[in-house]
């Protein structure tokens, strides 16, 4: 028996959804018993029968192939000159060129090209319908704003065997381009495998890096040259120094020779400002600072050795483990060592042991970064062991400020290129810090586990995560220079009176130990229940000679004001006296007038 329903729908309501509503059951079809049945009846156990009357679905997933996009350039280089002219030869150079600017042809070309350039200039010529014409305006808007930040970009090693990446040099011109050493500075736990190549990288294009850089050791440090952006000089793991020029491939241009490198990695290497923009300088933690000329890498033009007892012996020197440079400082430079001291040098003194200004020891382990404030050149901070700290020129016994001891050990730490009072710190648990003094100095303003207004941040396993950190962390504040000023002169000025105070103290105990000899030690070895009682003695010997100071203030204004009442009432006395005499001289003058 076959039963059928028929459901009829206007052409017009076909693909309408459902409409659903309550309404009573209705009875399709009534099957009656069929007793003839009962005979094919079979009796079975009870079985349970689980239907779903849900389709089956089944998930799949799909990933095209990646695209891997290159990007080749072309240098130009003047040519095209016949065969008879030298392009050196500036006169026949010019010989030729006044002769073809005569030529009909070449006025005709000229007119035909100028247009065609001119459509095409116009169509360069784009308006910035996001460019911001009223910054200070929102000044005020951005101070209420919330740090934050979000990541931009992640790049990471191409290698298999993944290594630290050491040291970020962002392009000079434009930030679009990033230079990255990789290495692994970790003691023999190099493989066999593992790539020594540090990579050039182009934002835009991250998927591959646009050059690849081969050393002949792993590189630790890695900076563009200012003047010249295809410029850039390295300092390998195993002391040598390298400089690359882009146009010429990825093969280093010239090498130093291993027998006058450094014998130890080197950590940091800087360009300097000169004239031709060939030289530059490097530190290493076997103790020496030597300075390079980039035409002439067979061995350093100056060296100098780290002995801060001024000796110049290379077995007491201390290990560099950071370089700072600042271009408006042209003769100054510090460097940061294993020890946990800051040495502040001055190339150009007279002697060698001269070279050597001054030392600022604070940290319990090496000194990881150290840089000097873009605004405040006197300023700088240290990274280092569980603490930044940011010290003045003018106190060498302590830091201005310091911020609290972290859980985790700090590896770098930089300046906002933007605002005075923001700096940038990292950690071993892969934590960036990003601090701002001015809205809070106990705490970081931003917090940002491991993920001008982009940061680079390198990792341990060669990741470089770009950030784009919040408008108000990027843009400078009002009046933010004479406030960041401001604070650093009273912290400067606190330290200074800190320390003068310190040098009073350890004078008068020398001179106590020195003049009552026996006396001063029984003194220095008193028990702290002596110590306490002396305190306390000298408490209330203030407090009383205060009571005293206030007894005298006003008894003396007591006085005052009595002596006062007493010249007031005479001044009265006196005043009737003279009324009473003024009075009879003049009744004796009426009677006198009545005589005849």
């Amino acid at each position: 028996m076959e039963i059928v329903h028929v459901y009829t729908r206007k052409r017009s309501e076909f693909g309408r959804h459902c409409n659903f509503s309550d309404c009573p059951a209705k009875v399709c079809v009534d099957i009656q018993p069929d007793p003839s049945l009962a005979d094919s009846f079979v009796l079975r156990n009870p079985v349970d029968a689980c239907v779903q009357h849900g389709s089956e679905m089944s998930e799949h997933e799909a990933n095209t192939e990646r695209v891997e996009v290159e990007s080749r350039g072309v240098n130009h280089v003047e040519g095209g000159w016949p065969r008879d002219i030298n392009p050196q030869e500036q006169e026949q150079t010019s010989r030729f060129r006044k002769k073809a600017e005569k030529e009909e042809n070449y006025v005709n070309t000229i007119v035909y090209l100028g247009a065609l350039m001119e459509h095409c200039v116009k169509q360069n010529n784009a308006i910035n319908i996001y460019e911001e014409y009223f910054r200070e305006e929102e000044a005020d808007e951005l101070e209420d704003e919330a740090p934050s930040a979000k990541t931009i970009n992640v790049i990471r090693d191409p290698n298999v065997t993944k290594r630290t990446a050491a040291h970020l040099s962002w392009h000079p011109d434009r930030c679009k381009k990033l230079a990255v050493a990789y290495s692994s500075l970790e003691f023999q736990q190099n493989a066999e495998d593992m790539s020594f190549d540090s990579y050039i990288w182009d934002l835009e294009n991250p998927n591959k890096p646009e050059l690849v850089l081969k050393p002949s050791s792993p590189l630790v440090s890695l900076e563009y040259n200012p003047k010249d952006s295809h410029i850039l000089v390295g300092g390998c793991y195993n002391g040598q120094m390298a400089y690359w020029d882009t146009r010429k491939g990825g093969l280093p241009v010239e090498v130093s020779t291993v027998e006058a490198s450094h014998r130890d990695p080197v950590y940091g290497a800087i360009w300097l400002q000169s004239k031709t923009g060939t030289e530059c300088f490097s530190a290493s933690t076997d103790g020496q600072v030597l300075w390079w000329d980039i035409r002439k890498l067979s061995e350093p033009t100056e060296a100098m050795v780290l002995d801060i007892t001024r000796r110049e012996l290379l077995e007491n020197a201390l290990g560099a483990s950071t370089l700072e440079f600042e271009p408006t400082l042209p003769t100054k430079f510090m460097v940061g060592t294993e020890q946990g001291i800051v040495i502040a040098c001055n190339r150009k003194a007279k002697t060698p042991p001269e070279k050597i200004v001054s030392t600022y020891s604070g940290h319990h382990g090496p000194v990881y970064a150290l840089a000097r404030n873009p605004f405040f050149p006197k300023i700088f901070l240290t990274v280092g062991d569980w603490t930044a700290r940011i010290w003045s020129e003018e106190t060498k016994e302590s830091s201005i400020m310091w911020t609290r001891y972290h859980l985790s050990y700090l590896t770098d730490g930089c300046w906002s290129t933007v605002r005075p009072s923001v700096f940038f710190t990292t950690k071993m648990d892969g934590t960036l810090d990003i601090w701002d003094f001015l809205f809070k100095q106990n705490n970081p303003s931003l917090s940002l586990k491991d993920n001008g207004c982009i940061l680079g941040c390198g990792s341990k396993l060669g990741t470089i995560t770009l950030l784009e950190i919040s408008s108000g962390l990027c843009t400078l504040q009002r009046n933010e220079k004479n406030l960041a000023n401001a604070m650093f002169e009273r912290e400067t000025k606190r330290e200074k009176i800190l320390e003068a105070r310190h040098r009073e103290m350890r004078l008068k105990e020398r001179a106590k130990s020195e003049g009552q000899g026996l006396e001063a030690e029984e003194m220095l070895e008193e028990s702290p229940q002596d110590a306490l009682d002396h305190a306390q003695k000298e408490f209330f010997e203030v407090i009383e000679a205060e009571l005293q100071r206030r007894a005298r203030a006003e008894a003396q204004q007591s006085g005052s004001s009595k002596a006062k009442e007493h010249t007031e009432e005479e001044l009265a006395a006196q005043g009737e006296e003279g009324e009473l005499l003024k009075y009879e001289e003049e009744e004796e003058e009426k009677d006198a007038a009545k005589e005849p």
